[in-house]
């Protein structure tokens, strides 16, 4: 040959560069294994290590905060994501017998089907399903596959009549400008009765094209990438809710990581929700009165998660992102995951410092006074102080709507 061979790849001939070779680092905790990843600089662990960090965080995690009790029924809001999965792993593993200080509560998961609005065809969504069920069959727990398209039936949503929002139940008032850049439906959180069954579990089965049509209508209304990104999270939040209510849970769990948290944080400031991100990111959540929301995954960063996944053999599902036919600018939630993602690579410790600083935020702005004060699409209390036509709940923000964004946030 030509005498140049691949750097590294045979020492001594000429031509070739000695490859570099970075040295083993022994794992901080135990001092004996090599070390498998640094979660963060200075901080090595080995695999066995670094099972131990991630399981005793999950359990000092609800230790710590004390809201779920033994016998009590909770509900997993499951995505197939890496933080859902993990989360799911650990009420696995703490629930089983080997298990130092066994969790005592008894679980079910729940998954939101979404794939009409995220751009799916029907055999992309019953394959989605499918591998979803097989993900949840594994589990061992009881589970319930609610598809989006339920919010247009009378569970969580009832139409517009006479122009003005046709409520039940007791519901919180919401201005007219609120529900029309929704299309002809609103939420209605309180509208179903304990006891009214939803789809159980078994063959994927997908819900009316018609139902599909008409959720998809509602979110073309929304007008902007960052409206339907708010209504698709909270028709998301009302249905985990909803279910749970129907099948007798009082606490729910999701798997926002520290990363979505900090991420979260930011989104809330940029869209006028400042005096609700104690409630939005905190670890618990009572605005929804009977159900507690509980996020027990905040303490760990994608990172961990990532790693421990990868290690343990942790199975997910990819489920395709919020679609949009038409070419339009990204949505404020992902220009911030992007500029917060992009400075971390630089500065390690922004996602940290985010996080730290959402921890010293009280709930107490959130609460609302009476019925008459909630926002009935985040059920925050609303920001109708010197105004006097309440009908936002601060999303709006002094004129700082997005163009587009429904007027009533």
């Amino acid at each position: 040959g030509s005498g140049a061979g691949v750097p590294g790849d045979r020492p001594g001939v000429p031509g070739d560069r000695p490859c570099p070779r970075s040295h083993p680092r022994t794992c901080m905790k135990c001092g004996q294994g090599t070390a498998a990843l640094v979660i963060r600089v200075g901080d090595p662990f080995c695999r066995g290590c670094f099972r131990e960090y991630f399981v005793h965080k999950f359990r000092a995690m609800l230790g710590k905060n004390r809201v779920i009790f033994p016998g009590e029924k909770v509900l997993l809001a499951v995505s197939g994501g890496p933080a859902s999965s993990a989360m799911i792993r650990q009420v696995q593993e703490g629930l089983s017998r080997e298990a130092a200080k066994r969790l005592r509560f008894v679980p079910s998961l729940v998954y939101i089907e979404e794939g009409a609005v995220c751009g799916q065809s029907p055999e992309q969504r019953e394959q989605t399903l499918a591998q979803m069920e097989t993900l949840l069959q594994a589990t061992g727990f009881p589970y319930h596959l609610v598809h989006l398209e339920e919010v247009l039936g009378t569970r969580v949503l009832q139409p517009v009549q006479h122009g003005r929002p046709f409520l039940q139940g007791g519901c919180g008032q919401l201005h007219p400008a609120a529900a029309a850049g929704w299309g002809r439906w609103h939420l209605c959180a309180w509208s179903q009765r304990p006891g009214q069954d939803s789809r159980t579990p078994g063959t994927p089965r997908l819900p009316d094209p018609a139902q599909t049509q008409e959720l998809l209508r509602a979110f073309e209304a929304a007008g902007t990438a960052t409206a339907r990104e708010e209504l698709l999270q909270m028709l998301r939040t009302h249905l985990i809710v909803q279910t749970a209510r129907n099948r007798g849970y009082t606490k729910v769990m999701t798997g926002e990581s520290l990363t979505r948290v900090a991420i979260k944080l930011l989104t809330n400031l940029s869209l006028g929700r400042g005096a609700f991100l104690a409630v939005d990111t905190g670890f618990r959540d009572q605005r929804h009165g009977d159900v507690m929301v509980v996020r027990p995954m905040r303490d760990y960063t994608a990172k961990e998660i990532a790693f421990y996944n990868h290690f343990f053999g942790v199975p997910t599902v990819i489920v395709p992102p919020l679609f949009t036919k038409r070419r339009e600018k990204l949505s404020i939630h992902q220009l911030i995951e992007r500029f917060l993602l992009g400075l971390q690579e630089e500065f390690p410790a922004t996602i940290s410092t985010v996080y730290r600083t959402g921890e010293k935020l009280s709930p107490e702005p959130a609460k609302a006074s009476s019925e008459s004060q909630r926002c009935l699409l985040c059920l925050c209390g609303l920001d109708i102080e010197g105004d006097t036509s309440p009908s936002h709940c601060g999303t709006a923000g002094a004129g700082a709507t997005p163009q587009g964004y429904p007027s009533g946030w």
